[in-house]
């Protein structure tokens, strides 16, 4: 009789602090044996040659979100969590917004009921546009409790932003809550004035997005709320850290002791402000906020990352079809930036672009990658130590990859609803073949196989990483209005 329900033999085990080599016994969804000639499984796969890494943790995606038209989230969750798959990624979490002028709780209630299609397992971020006090005092702590322990708040953008007094009132009911605050930081009426000065001036393609939102005008605002988690003792994370000086701001954060944590995406690292500027609407195939910066940009968040300033990449997918009615063409081939949706799709090519990038150019090592495609996420969002890492009693969410393997990536390769990717021709080394949910089969040989609705919700529940220091810049707690 098999000792296991499956064994992979004979493969390179890598987690965020150690290589070896090492046979996975896997049983119930969970490795319950790491060592060499373990015994027998009903099912066993041979990994010579291969690596066998935790399966992904994407921490910022946009999947299957309604938006008010006329373009449209291309993605279901069935759609969006296939392509995680191919890429490696076994965990994601998404947004659940509250309509201005809504309730938090009827988003998430929403967001849930579709999420209940996805082949993978998942949580959400609570999108606030609207703080009202009854939001924060009523709503918010029943929501925690249920295990959404994250709130995202956009300080930019008319339909979602919120001031920077609601901005603080959210950081306090985090803080009471036990929950993390995570930040779209960019300087909503800079970015006002740049847009009003370029359209009058007759600048509107795709490339002048960038032109309207310099650098200056996100690190001004991710020191800003650093500076006001500082005065609050409140820990967050800012989400798309884009050039070196907003990455500079985070890390003059950390190393004044604060609980700030940096996230950077994928495109940032490989695409620059002159993707935007190809011809026609081409450039709109790059659009995203924060803009993609320059050359020197992209060897900074390098930097950052292995100095662990940016402990977390993310592909912040957002997928909107070039072409349709409901696409980014869907304003006219010359409409102007203003009138582009926001947003890049990047859920497949996330791991292997980091993999190729970073492993096999020699920018960071095997653990590094695993750090920040896994491992820092599952301990930042509270999922550690069941998701994340290869442990016994950890859930068997593995990826088995072909170090050597070059891939060209198109857009039928990476298996969205989106008819487009803006990584086409990219050209990696390393692929994913094989990639296990809690020790199920979700990928075969680069083939989907997963179901939809396989995925489970993660609810998260209280954990020691995201509690407040305990330390105000003066005598004063103001949240809880008493003196320290």
């Amino acid at each position: 009789m098999p000792d296991f329900d499956l064994v992979i033999r004979h493969g390179t085990v890598a987690t965020a602090s150690d290589v070896f080599a090492a046979d996975i016994g896997i049983a119930g969804g969970q490795v319950l044996a790491l060592g060499r000639n373990i015994g027998p499984g009903a099912r066993e796969i041979d990994a010579t040659g291969k690596l066998v890494l935790p399966g992904g943790i994407d921490s910022h995606t946009h999947i299957e979100e309604p938006r008010p038209g006329p373009t449209a989230n291309a993605d279901s969750f069935a759609s969006g969590t296939a392509s995680a798959t191919v890429g490696g990624t076994t965990t994601v979490i998404g947004f659940a917004r509250q309509a201005r002028g809504g309730s938090m709780a009827a988003g998430v209630a929403e967001h849930r009921a579709r999420a209940e299609q996805s082949r993978i397992d998942y949580g959400f971020h609570m999108i606030l546009t609207d703080p009202r006090p009854e939001i924060l005092t009523e709503e918010l702590p029943a929501l925690v409790e249920q295990g959404y322990r994250s709130f995202k708040i956009f300080l930019t953008y008319s339909g979602a932003r919120i001031t920077d007094g609601e901005a603080l009132r959210v950081m306090a009911a985090a803080r009471r809550l036990g929950a993390l605050v995570c930040i779209h930081a960019e300087h909503h009426e800079l970015i006002e004035f740049y847009t009003e000065a370029l359209v009058a001036a007759g600048y509107t393609r795709p490339v002048h997005h960038a032109w309207a939102k310099p650098m200056v005008v996100e690190a001004e605002c991710v020191h800003r709320v650093c500076r006001m988690a500082e005065a609050l003792d409140v820990p967050i994370q800012v989400f798309h850290v884009s050039g070196e000086e907003s990455a500079e701001e985070i890390e003059r954060a950390q190393r004044r002791g604060l609980k700030v944590w940096g996230e950077t995406c994928t495109q940032y690292l490989v695409t620059t402000a002159e993707d935007l500027d190809r011809p026609g609407l081409e450039g709109a195939k790059f659009l995203c906020s924060p803009a993609p910066r320059a050359k020197a940009d992209q060897a900074a968040l390098w930097e950052m990352i292995r100095r662990g300033v940016i402990g977390n990449v993310t592909s912040d997918h957002a997928p909107t079809r070039f072409g349709g009615p409901n696409g980014k063409t869907a304003f006219g081939e010359d409409a102007p930036f203003t009138k582009l949706p926001n947003g890049v799709p990047g859920l497949a090519a996330r791991m292997p672009i980091l993999f190729s990038e970073g492993v096999a150019k020699g920018r960071i090592d095997l653990p590094t990658f695993v750090a920040i495609t896994a491992t820092n996420a599952a301990k930042l969002f509270g999922l550690h130590p069941k998701k994340g890492t290869i442990a016994v009693g950890a859930d068997a969410d593995l990826a088995i990859w072909d170090p050597e393997r070059r891939v060209t990536i198109t857009r039928s390769l990476i298996q969205d609803a989106n008819d487009h990717t803006p990584y086409e021709g990219f050209e990696v080394t390393g692929w994913p073949e094989t990639t296990l949910v809690r020790g199920t089969p979700v990928v075969e040989n680069g083939r989907v196989v997963g179901a939809p609705g396989f995925g489970q919700f993660l609810p998260r529940g209280p954990y020691d990483l995201i509690k407040p220091r305990g330390v105000f810049p003066g005598p004063f707690n103001p949240v809880d209005g008493v003196p320290v």
